[in-house]
């Protein structure tokens, strides 16, 4: 069960929803399994990272590129770990 209220869950859900067929699984399936377990920096990471333009979204996920900021990085870093469970 996720560890939001549901406005907050319904709005993250919505941010989650890129259009992207890749960028839409891993987020939502992001959001529904782990999100609950991250600390509050963490989710507000998670917020920020949503605020991404999709290209760079996509490229972080990937390993194809990496944020300046070493925090989000470390998110990414577990996103990816995530997604080749």
């Amino acid at each position: 069960m996720l560890n939001f209220s549901s406005t907050d869950e319904a709005k993250l859900r919505w941010r989650c929803r890129r259009g992207m067929r890749e960028l839409d699984a891993l987020l939502l399936v992001f959001l529904e399994k782990s999100y609950g377990l991250l600390s509050l920096k963490e989710k507000q990471l998670f917020a920020d990272l949503l605020e991404l333009p999709d290209p760079d979204l996509h490229a972080y996920l990937v390993g194809k590129g990496a944020p300046i900021d070493p925090d989000l990085e470390k998110l990414l870093k577990l996103m990816r770990a995530y997604k080749s469970d």
